[in-house]
Formats: structure tokens, sequence, C-alpha cells
């Protein structure tokens, strides 16, 4: 059973601490030089040590309670309890009731003691409505809520700048890591996937936080159909289960929070369990292995700091593993090349995304990525090479004025009179608030498909 699934006791936590440091087990505590005498900020830099630093827990144990920690800051009840609990049985031990002078709104020292080490100042505020909240967003002292893919101005914001610096402190100090002016940025990774992305002053004019939730588990092609989302219907999920059974290659396109990331889990669903999937991406966001644990996935996180383990490296070791599809997070600069030969050396129907404005735009976008090596390739040649093998089908993302992320546009790249077209299979009519087809038949993904079913019976 893994720690997280124990019920948690802060005695039995502080009882084992005590073992370890050389305390008793009745209660009794090394003396603390002046701690009735300590102020408030004192105490509470007590407390951020002692929070920081647990004594003798092996890796796996440290990694879990760093977890909880993590998500304590971030406003998950259940690890806020747990904290708040041994924040109480830590002032316990220290024969510390109250501070003589100190006045708080708060109930109990603890409380106020957690809200200066744990708690997010304003953004507790923020948090009391978590209900359908994807992103928080902090520039400076503003405040955005992002809900249903919009960022929106909070009506909370921070009295200073300090306020943040110090939230960043908290969470890089129970994450080993820091942020000073030698590393002026940092990031924290849950393993639901929530994730907080933190720069200061000198990289970037004012401090910011960035905390993603992960507020999805995972979704179908039908899930999509529903109501409630509205991302697609029947039409469309029938034509993308035809498009991977066809094993063409996929494209996504579309703005941040706009779903791509959701769309390309509905498709892995849909996929036979036997398949063999690879995945590359910067940070482990899709989370495959924890929504289909049965399924033969290896999932890579490459560093692009660490020269040990790029992506580039990942691809090279990812084609020795053999995959029968390739799913790339995002294409990047270095990895364009490799990408393209995996798509077009025996690993068709993979899948990735890239930054373009429009569809049409992508495989020239591609190949300026993989222009940067500097080796001697005839840009005509490769767009070419990429509209028709790499970028075969591509999907439009978009956020429409209600919320809702759609899937705005599905066609067939090709490569037509010197230049990239793309013939629309299916297009979203805001308007009529429907898809229309030009081109019903599809007769590309037909033939694709026969040939598909010849190969399988030979």
């Amino acid at each position: 059973m893994k720690p997280s699934e124990h019920k948690f006791s802060p005695a039995g936590y502080s009882a084992q601490l005590r073992q370890q440091d050389g305390t008793d087990g009745a209660g009794s505590v090394r003396p603390v030089a002046g701690a009735e005498a300590r102020d408030f900020k004192q105490l509470a830099e007590d407390i951020r040590s002692y929070l920081a630093s647990p004594q003798g827990l092996n890796e796996e144990a440290r990694r879990e309670y760093n977890e909880t920690l993590n998500r304590a800051v971030l406003g998950f009840s259940r690890e806020r309890d747990r904290i708040l609990a041994m924040i109480a049985d830590r002032l316990i031990r220290l024969r510390i009731h109250q501070l003589d002078g100190y006045n708080s709104p708060y109930e109990t020292l603890a409380e106020a003691l957690f809200a200066e080490v744990i708690g997010l100042n304003v953004l507790e505020l923020v948090l009391r409505h978590k209900e359908g909240l994807e992103e928080i967003q902090v520039v400076g002292t503003a405040i955005f809520e992002v809900r249903g893919g919009t960022a929106v101005p909070s009506v909370y914001r921070f009295e200073h700048e300090r306020e943040v610096e110090r939230i960043q402190q908290n969470l890089v100090l129970f994450n080993n890591d820091r942020i000073n002016p030698r590393k002026r940025w940092a990031e924290v990774m849950l393993r639901d996937g929530s994730r907080v992305t933190m720069t200061g002053y000198g990289y970037t004019s004012k401090p910011t936080l960035t905390i993603r939730f992960y507020t999805v588990k995972s979704f179908s092609l039908d899930e999509l159909c529903q109501p409630a989302y509205r991302t697609i219907n029947s039409r469309i999920a029938g034509l993308l289960r035809q498009v991977l059974a066809a094993r063409l290659n996929i494209v996504i396109i579309g703005p941040t929070n706009s779903g791509k990331t959701n769309l390309m889990k509905a498709l892995i669903a849909e996929l036979p369990e036997q398949e063999r999937i690879i995945t590359i991406e910067g940070r482990h966001e899709m989370m495959l292995s924890r929504d289909f644990p049965s399924r033969n996935i290896i999932e890579y996180e490459a560093d692009e700091d660490d020269q040990l383990h790029k992506a580039s490296q990942a691809f090279k070791l990812a084609l020795r593993q053999s995959p029968q599809r390739i799913v790339h997070a995002e294409i990047r600069d270095e990895d364009a090349n490799i990408y393209v030969r995996a798509c077009t050396r025996g690993h068709s129907g993979s899948m990735t995304t890239v930054h373009a404005n429009t569809l049409e735009d992508v495989p020239e976008a591609i190949t300026d990525m993989c222009m940067l090596d500097g080796r001697g390739i005839n840009p005509d040649r490769l767009v070419k090479r990429i509209a028709q093998y790499v970028t075969q089908v591509g999907i439009e993302m978009r956020n429409i004025g209600d919320g809702r992320r759609v899937i705005s546009r599905i066609g067939k790249l090709a490569w037509e009179g010197g230049e990239t077209v793309v013939r629309n299979w299916a297009v979203y009519d805001e308007t009529a608030d429907d898809w229309q087809y030009p081109d019903p038949d599809v007769p590309e993904l037909t033939a694709r498909l026969r040939q598909r079913s010849r190969m399988v019976m030979e």
C-alpha cells in the first residue's frame, strides 16, 4: 500500500521524527532557546524549516511527503488538513500555545502559521471557488482566473509583490529547488498533472506565478460529443476513428487551453490496446500510464537543459523500442528533423502538435525548425515531403464565445502547384453552431482505408 493510502496520523508522524532526532516518546523536546519570546515571523521560519526538513525519510516517503506539501500549498483540502495538524503538533512539542501581544484574524496560532507558511495569501479567496478553475495567473499584484479556456481579471489582487515572492519561496523550498538572483525561475509538477511555473525579478519585469490545475482525468470521443462539452459531434467522431484506422499522421494546432491535449488523449483511447505507443513530452501532462494502466505505453519526459536527456535523445531511444505510433506533445526546434524521419520511416499514425496560425502554415513552420540544424536541405522539397507524409491530417482547435472548445477544422494536407493546400473535410460554422462538410465523400481517406485493409490481409 502506498503511503498516501494509509490514514495519516500527525502524532504518529511526530513520534517517528522524535525517535529519529533524539527526543523521547513522552513528548519532551530539546529546549528551544527563547521559544516563548519568539515573535510570529521567527516562529513561522521555525515551522517552515521543520516542514521542509523531515528527518529519516527514505526516497519514496520523501517524495510522497513533498507531494503532500505541494498539494497543500495549491489548495487541496485533504493535504491542507494534514499539514495543519502537523503544525499544531509542532506547537505542542514546543509548548507554545499563544504569542503575547500577537493578534490575528485566525482562531488558532496553528491556523495563522499555516496561512503564513503554506497558504496562498489572497489566492486563498480564489481557491474557495475552485470548481471549474483551470489556471490561476499572477503577474505582479494582478490575478487572472482561467475558466472554460478564457482568462478574466480576478476581483482579488495582492497588496504587494513581496507576497507573490513569499509564495514562490514556499513552493521551491518544498521541492529542494531555488529561485534567486542566479536562478530566476522554477517549476513544480505534481503527479496528478497540476503544474506551477514561477519567474522572478530580472527574468521578467514582475514576479509571476502560473498555477495550472489538472482538471480532466481522460476523455473519449463519445464523451466529447456529449452536451456538456460539444467539442465534436458523432459524425466528426466517426471521421476521426477512420483517420486512426487508416494510420494517417495527425497534427493538431490551436491556442493555449483549446483542448489539444484532451483531444490527443481521446484519440489514444480509441486505439487498439495491443498497440505499442511511445510519447515524448517536456513535462508529463497526458498521464497515459495512469489513465490507461493496461496499455503498452512508454512515456518520455525530455529535458532540453540536459544534454543527455533532450527530446532528440529520447527520439533516438524511442525508435529502437519498436513503437507502432509516436505521440509527440509538441514539435520544437531541435527535434523537428527526427520527428519527420520517424513519420516517413514506418511509424505511420503518429500524432503531434505545432504552434501555427493555420493548417496551411504547418509544413512550412516544421520546415523552418528543421533548417535550424544548418544542414543543406532544399526547403521546397522538405515542405512538400512534410505536407505529403508527416502532417497528412490537420486538426484545428478553437475556443468559442461560450467557453466551449471545439474542433473548428479537419482537413487533408496536400502539395499542389508548389504550395500547401488543405482539403477541408469538416469546418465548424459558429453562426449555425454546427459543422459543414465540404467534401463529404473524403475519397483520400476511403482509399487509404482500403489500402490498410489489403496490407492487414496480406
